[in-house]
């Protein structure tokens, strides 16, 4: 199967989802038995996921811009294109792009139950800046 580019609409990160300007784009779920599913991400600056876990993790390969990224108890890390971060299941963690420059990704996880992600309290203003 190919998903063609611009198949499927853009569509704006759900405001409780998100702080700041975010399209998604590309999204898919693959079709069962596969559990995979993911999409095109792009964070405006200063634009970032929630909080949130993954009950199978996620991975996230950034394609372009600056951004940051944190698992809980740990520091604000900075993630460039190339790179690929792989946060474990379970693990509260957040990412977006840096205040002054966006960032994309391709953010890839898998369902368990009908579930990939749960939604958790917004990323504090102090929390995003370290």
């Amino acid at each position: 199967m190919i998903i063609r580019n611009g198949s499927v609409p853009s569509a704006p990160g759900p405001e409780a989802w998100f702080t700041g300007q975010v399209r998604i784009d590309s999204r898919f779920a693959a079709e069962a038995p596969s559990r995979l599913g993911g999409g095109v991400v792009t964070f405006e600056p200063g634009a970032r996921t929630a909080w949130h876990t993954h009950p199978l993790g996620q991975t996230v390969i950034v394609t372009a811009g600056l951004g940051l990224m944190q698992i809980e108890g740990g520091p604000v890390q900075e993630i460039h294109p190339g790179d690929i971060v792989c946060f474990p299941a379970g693990q509260r963690h957040w990412h977006g792009a840096s205040p002054l420059v966006g960032m994309t990704h391709i953010a890839l996880a898998e369902a368990l139950d009908g579930v990939s992600v749960t939604w958790l309290e917004k990323v504090s203003d102090e929390q995003y800046h370290g």
